[in-house]
């Protein structure tokens, strides 16, 4: 099973307006999520039962 992590509304403001400003082109989706801590958890398998052995 996995959780997703998402970032507060403040941080993801505070990004739009740094990305507003930068004349880089945007960075991917997965760059993006990396920097706003928004990652999809993954529940450790061992814990679950459901890691093969």
């Amino acid at each position: 099973m996995a959780q997703t992590t998402h970032p507060s509304k403040y941080l993801v403001r505070a990004y739009l307006e740094r990305r507003n400003h930068d004349p880089k082109p945007p960075p991917t989706p997965e760059e993006i999520r990396r920097q706003l801590g928004w990652d999809l958890v993954l529940m450790d398998q061992r814990i679950c039962g459901l890691g093969g052995r």
